[in-house]
């Protein structure tokens, strides 16, 4: 744990093109290796940090020392849920997983659940929450930042937090759930309005009665649709295209009878609402 000089595995030399160029050496001849640890060893050192180095070796087994150190902490990582899913809703995507609790009593060290999502036509991941472990039970989590008619994979990781006094902050991500892919298709319609009020003009005045409700919500709404009836006759829709504020004027209307009316809310993709309660109003 003091000095970087016991070799831990050895990574055989691979030979590159000819015609390799010192540029393409640099940023292509890339090594690997994978130090598997005893779960013993992370258990007793779960606050210490690892170091590691590289030397290279020639045919005589000589080498001019070792690269730079890089450090690990030796806490270890938790399993990524295995049952993480997601569905769309209305109110947004909704992932769910399997909650864990966190293992390690020692308070140098926590874990928390980290949420990604990526575009389709992007190659970046983006991290999108921080959940805390809360034991057992169904972990939710909404995304409502996501933008509809677009394809999204996301990916859940439990981190490990490891902070000491007089030490850097630590945070190493574990192995990724399996990832989820969704398709963001809007098929949901507004919320109905409500408090539809109708009201005629007086006897005086040329014959039309004015509609008010309550404005609707929903972020993509684009407007709302208008109907009408009659006793004893079918609903017809008033207006061509949306209302864009939640008030009508119906001018069409004759001196001496009755009218039944409803709202819808319409959003940018045509998802029209259910209908509203009805507004009845006589014209004098």
């Amino acid at each position: 744990m003091e000095h970087c000089d016991t070799p831990v595995g050895e990574v055989p030399y691979q030979e590159l093109a000819p015609a390799a160029t010192a540029k393409k050496i640099q940023t292509s001849a890339k090594m690997h290796y994978s130090d598997t640890l005893d779960a013993s060893v992370e258990r007793q050192n779960l606050l210490e940090r690892f170091t590691y180095a590289v030397e290279v070796l020639n045919q005589s087994g000589r080498g001019a020392g070792p690269s730079n150190r890089v450090q690990v902490p030796a806490a270890p990582v938790l399993p990524p849920p295995s049952d993480f899913a997601a569905n769309v809703t209305a109110a947004g995507v909704v992932l769910t997983w399997s909650g864990m609790t966190d293992p390690h009593e020692a308070p140098e060290i926590s874990h928390f659940y980290r949420v990604y999502r990526q575009e389709e036509t992007t190659q970046n991941s983006t991290p999108i929450a921080d959940l805390p472990l809360t034991g057992p039970g169904e972990v939710s989590f909404v995304d409502h930042s996501f933008e509809w008619e677009k394809k999204y994979e996301y990916r859940l990781t439990v981190v490990t937090f490891v902070s000491q006094p007089n030490q850097p902050e630590v945070q190493v991500e574990g192995d990724d759930a399996t990832p989820v892919q969704v398709f963001t298709r809007d098929v949901f319609p507004p919320g109905v309005p409500s408090g539809l009020q109708a009201v005629s003009s007086g006897i005086e005045l040329q014959p039309f009665v004015d509609l008010i409700w309550a404005p609707d919500a929903d972020a993509d709404l684009a407007g709302y649709n208008v109907y009408r009836s009659e006793p004893g006759s079918a609903e017809i829709k008033l207006n061509a295209k949306p209302v864009n504020t939640p008030a009508y004027r119906d001018s069409s209307v004759v001196r001496g009878k009755k009218y039944v009316y409803s709202v819808t809310a319409v959003d940018l993709r045509g998802n029209e609402s259910g209908r509203s309660e009805k507004a009845e109003e006589s014209v004098p």
